[in-house]
């Protein structure tokens, strides 16, 4: 079903055409604002950069000692905290 809205007066609603996203939903980087501010999104980041680096030096040290791989498995949760940091950084949530 196509819907087909016609802005008449400056400010309203602008018009739409089958198989764009709703008005306000668009989705573009211009459309978002962000939530925190951006000391706060830079804490995020160093925090992610910092879980990441210091995953990647246990990684090394278990792979350089030759423990078992089961005890690399943990370190998901380090490495996922990492992305999550970054991508709330990035996607300024």
């Amino acid at each position: 079903m196509s819907a087909v809205l016609h802005a008449s007066a400056p400010g309203s609603v602008p018009s739409r055409e089958a198989g764009q996203t709703s008005p306000g939903r668009s989705g573009t980087p211009e459309d978002c604002f962000a939530n925190i501010s951006p000391r706060e999104r830079r804490r995020r980041l160093a925090a992610g950069v910092v879980q990441f680096v210091i995953s990647l030096v246990i990684l090394a040290a278990l792979l350089a000692t030759g423990v078992d791989r089961w005890w690399r498995l943990p370190l998901l949760l380090l490495f996922w905290g990492a992305a999550t940091g970054f991508f709330q950084w990035r996607d300024k949530t």
